[in-house]
């Protein structure tokens, strides 16, 4: 099976820096991959382009096994869905109403039943339906973060080819728990998995926080200075001397008291 998307030795350079450097990874259908690293190490940059914001200097970025450039950019949106880290939206359209705007794609602008259907139960998933009917200018942060993690989901969300069968699709997260408190952050990702694991969609998040990716991720990919570090399991990744290389700052790793995963901590003393 092709994975969903595949970077293959990519490079992206801008004013004579590199921000991306040689970056060879790949995420399967079902599989919740995370990417750390600190700010300005390229994560989101890899993201981007795996969203086809821009086309890399160096290297291929491959989508179903065929370069990303020979999918037209209608293809592209019915296969990968992106939350980006920030997302303005000043127009009164309804939370509901947002969330709808993910199925465009499919839709072509004209939502049927099926369409809404699925914006709900994308709402219901990430739990916010509570507040489908509010003006999205007026929520929280973490209301309209969770309302923008819906559209996402709602976009790759349901959709079979002409045979029946799930079509390859991915899930491009950036940053997404940033501002959700912790039972949200959780919760989010719960939605997460259980889309990877019954949608077969392929996740792509990066994120900061090292004991969300022990408790979420299926693999992580450690980048530092546009390089990739390592990439593995979470047992294989998260590591001591790999997390305090990454992040610079010194790490100490213990187990969860409950669940046979590691437990980061960063020591400032």
């Amino acid at each position: 099976m092709n994975p969903v998307f595949e970077l293959r030795q990519v490079g992206v350079s801008r004013g004579g820096r590199s921000l991306v450097d040689d970056v060879s990874l790949s995420v399967h259908p079902g599989e919740v991959l995370a990417i750390m690293g600190e700010n300005g190490a390229g994560k989101s940059t890899l993201l981007r382009l795996m969203a086809g914001d821009f086309a890399p200097d160096r290297g291929q970025v491959l989508l179903d096994g065929k370069p990303l450039a020979d999918w037209s950019a209608l293809a592209q949106a019915r296969r990968r869905a992106m939350m980006p880290q920030q997302s303005s939206m000043s127009f009164a359209f309804t939370a509901f109403e947002v969330v709808l705007m993910g199925r465009s794609p499919h839709d072509g602008g004209q939502p049927g039943e099926h369409d809404r259907a699925i914006a709900r139960e994308a709402m219901r998933r990430t739990d916010a339906l509570q507040f489908a009917e509010r003006r999205y200018p007026t929520l929280s942060g973490g209301e309209r973060s969770r309302v923008m993690l819906a559209r996402a989901i709602a976009q790759v969300l349901g959709d079979t080819d002409s045979a029946g069968d799930a079509t390859p699709r991915a899930l491009l997260l950036d940053e997404p728990s940033a501002a959700l408190d912790i039972a949200h952050q959780h919760a989010a990702f719960r939605a997460v998995r259980e889309l990877a694991a019954v949608e077969q969609v392929a996740v792509v998040a990066v994120l900061h926080d090292p004991n969300l990716v022990a408790s979420h991720a299926d693999r992580v990919a450690l980048i530092s200075n546009g390089r990739l570090m390592a990439v593995g399991s979470v047992d294989e990744t998260l590591t001591e001397a790999l997390m305090t290389a990454c992040f610079s700052i010194a790490m100490k790793r213990l187990r969860h008291p409950t669940r046979d995963i590691p437990l980061l901590v960063a020591t400032t003393d």
